[in-house]
């Protein structure tokens, strides 16, 4: 990949956060869903969400866990984010504790937490090996790690067409950029979680039939709620109309007559357990 991939997804420009909130929210939802199933929540119990952005997962899992002395923490690196975050778990009425940190060094005690959670952060982070190791760490021994990672973009639609569209404007550096969200697969994760002591590791697919509105409305805020459409902004004044113009004619054959699509997308969830104790269970 080009130097930019290694850049991360690190939104810290004007709105991008609020417009992550907004224009992510409908792809991530039955992903966020589908990770909280798995995760063996209940009131009681302590749960870190690991690169949680806007705190789509923390929220979720702070509504099923309400009651009972549950504690919910939710870490990014990007302060902008946990504002958003603090500000829509506010307004939700959940309560969450946030805080700045990277992956691979959390500011919590050894066998903090008896779940914890990474929804598409993964394959951003520079050094996975260290973030697991940190997982393991503050994860008491029963404990569960739940991770999801999106497949090759080729397998949703969405992504596979704002990846040409930003390598075809912005060249291949930003094309490969983009790419970087599809670059941890499932066959890593699953390395990684035994390789650093995890058992009764499952990794399985989840597939989602997404419903987007308009697309003339939706691409131009979606792409600006990433850091990829943020520098292909930067760079030139007409390069983020541009990719939406692309992304728009590679999803024309989805839409219906007032512009809509529903959309496949495809990601990869995978399970594990820190041996040493009986596994947390609802």
């Amino acid at each position: 990949m080009g130097e930019g991939a290694a850049r991360g997804f690190r939104l810290t420009q004007g709105d991008g956060p609020d417009r992550y909130e907004q224009y992510v929210a409908p792809v991530m939802e039955p992903f966020v869903e589908a990770l909280l199933d798995v995760a063996g929540l209940r009131p009681g119990l302590a749960l870190i969400d690991v690169a949680c952005g806007t705190g789509f997962v923390a929220r979720g899992a702070a509504v099923r866990m309400a009651g009972g002395g549950s504690r919910v923490v939710g870490v990014d690196i990007v302060p902008g984010m946990l504002r958003t975050a603090a500000a829509r778990a506010a307004d939700d009425g959940v309560v969450v504790e946030w805080q700045e940190a990277e992956a691979g060094d959390l500011p919590y005690a050894a066998g903090a937490f008896d779940v914890v959670l990474c929804q598409q952060g993964m394959q951003f982070f520079p050094d996975r090996g260290a973030a697991v190791a940190e997982f393991v760490r503050v994860l008491r021994p029963g404990g569960r790690v739940a991770v999801t990672t999106w497949v090759e973009a080729v397998r949703s639609p969405f992504f596979a067409a704002q990846q040409q569209a930003y390598e075809q404007v912005g060249g291949v550096e930003l094309g490969d950029w983009c790419g970087s969200a599809f670059g941890c697969s499932a066959a890593e994760l699953t390395g990684l979680f035994r390789a650093y002591g995890l058992g009764d590791v499952v990794a399985r697919e989840v597939v989602a039939e997404v419903h987007l509105p308009a697309l003339s409305e939706y691409v131009p805020g979606c792409l600006a709620a990433t850091p990829w459409g943020q520098a292909v902004a930067e760079a030139r004044p007409d390069g983020l109309a541009r990719v939406g113009e692309v992304v728009r004619g590679l999803l024309a054959p989805y839409a219906s007559a007032d512009g809509a699509v529903t959309l496949p997308f495809v990601s990869s969830l995978v399970t594990g357990v820190r041996r040493g104790g009986a596994e947390t269970r609802i």
